[in-house]
């Protein structure tokens, strides 16, 4: 991400001609704040030319100020649109800030002006972010720029030298005004990008142990489908064989007839796993406009569930948006609607609701709510098993929709209820 690190070279290494977006992100700060310095030193060399009658060689000043001024527009637009620089050029960039200062300073009074100070904010600069080799050259230049300063410059013709002390005090106050500024200002800025950058390692760490976990859940999930395949395919025989005995009771037939059903709807889901976790998932899966989708889902929960009633609400106007039918979206939603029955044995509302950039997938039950900590850590930690299930549903759901990329967004109804939403861009859901 440009611009929101403070990233070293690799351990063992100080070359300073490392490409980096984040160096083109400091780039372009140098890039602002030299504006400020050149428009204060245009300022401050009119103030003392005019205000303070203090005689300067005013336009040998204004054209260092002018070189300076050119060359930092012509960085300005070359890195409006560059995707990258190399640590060396942020190196002579601050090399061409320290002559610059040099020049200025030779011109007026050399050591003795109190601006020969403004050299230290290029070796601040340098050392936040360049490697330990690029920050011994500038500081070595600006030490060596400030020890040639105290034997050749241009003195500035001063004959009241109360008036020169004091003019000399003054001069130091405002270089250290200037320079404390800038230096807080880039550190405060460095700072705060360190800070995004640990909050973002720190997002994608946990991210990454929770695919760990859903990846270790999905490879026991396999082992356990393929060993379910055999007594499954047992229990469907033994059951074909019941159906089959002369003068069986009527009650018996139907609850014989409903296992049988389950036990091939067991079997439909096992031999989905390995096709749902090969190509066909990539390379195959069907467009359906959504509200389709949705139901073809809703009936094939039925056909699990059919003890629970629900209720499809299409909100969106107009043509459902097409919905790429990835596997993990319908175990992402089916986990949803397993939640909601074992919430509550009333009817459960399904919505569906788009807009040009939004598909929104609700699921809502009438049961008590989700508790607060399960708002709080839903999809970040598995819960513990409870007589529902194992507690990993919402899990394995936010993962499965965050691999989409969309989110999972849970809540409580003022009236009683919860509401589970899986929120969908439709770039994502299209493609």
């Amino acid at each position: 991400m440009p611009f929101l690190s403070l990233r070293s070279p690799p351990p063992g290494s100080s070359d300073c001609t490392l490409s980096d977006v984040d160096t083109l992100g400091h780039l372009r700060r140098l890039i602002t704040a030299r504006w400020g310095v050149l428009i204060g030193m245009v300022l401050l060399t009119i103030a003392t030319q005019y205000l303070l009658a203090i005689p300067l060689p005013i336009w040998p000043l204004l054209a260092v100020l002018g070189v300076a001024s050119v060359f930092n527009a012509l960085l300005h637009f070359r890195l409006r649109h560059a995707e990258g620089a190399s640590q060396w050029e942020l190196l002579s960039q601050l090399l061409f800030d320290t002559g610059i200062l040099s020049a200025l300073v030779f011109l007026t009074g050399g050591a003795t002006n109190p601006l020969v100070s403004l050299l230290l904010p290029p070796v601040a600069i340098a050392a936040l972010t360049l490697p330990p080799r690029c920050v011994a050259a500038v500081t070595a230049i600006a030490i060596a720029a400030y020890t040639l300063l105290m034997a050749y410059y241009l003195p500035l013709p001063l004959p009241d030298a109360h008036r020169a002390a004091s003019l000399h005090l003054t001069g130091m106050w405002l270089t250290f005004a200037a320079s404390s500024a800038m230096i807080a200002w880039f550190v405060v800025r460095m700072t705060q990008l360190i800070r995004a950058r640990d909050a973002e390692l720190a997002a994608a760490r946990e991210q990454g142990l929770r695919d760990e976990r859903v990846m270790a859940m999905g490879t026991l999930a396999a082992g356990a489908a393929h060993e379910l395949g055999t007594p499954l395919a047992t229990m469907a025989l033994l059951a074909g064989e019941i159906a089959t005995t002369p003068d069986l009771p009527e009650e018996v037939s139907e609850d014989l007839a409903l296992l049988r059903q389950q036990i091939g709807v067991c079997k439909e889901i096992i031999t989905g796993l390995s096709r749902r976790a090969g190509a066909e998932r990539l390379e195959n899966v069907a467009h359906l406009p959504a509200d389709q989708w949705l139901e073809q889902i809703r009936q094939h929960w039925h056909a699990a569930r059919p003890q629970t009633a629900s209720r499809l609400h299409r909100l969106g106007e107009g043509e459902a948006p097409a919905l790429l039918a990835d596997p993990r979206l319908e175990q992402a939603l089916l986990n949803l609607l397993n939640n909601a029955a074992n919430a509550s044995r009333d009817t459960v509302d399904i919505e569906i609701d788009w807009n040009g950039q939004t598909l929104t997938l609700a699921i809502i039950d009438h049961g008590p709510g989700f508790p607060p900590a399960i708002l709080a850590q839903a999809g970040r930690q598995a819960f513990p098993a409870h007589a529902g299930g194992s507690g990993i549903g919402l899990l394995l759901t936010d993962s499965a929709i965050a691999q989409l990329g969309g989110r999972l967004q849970l809540g409580n109804l003022p009236g009683g209820g919860a509401r589970a939403a899986i929120l969908l861009p439709l770039t994502t859901s299209a493609a």
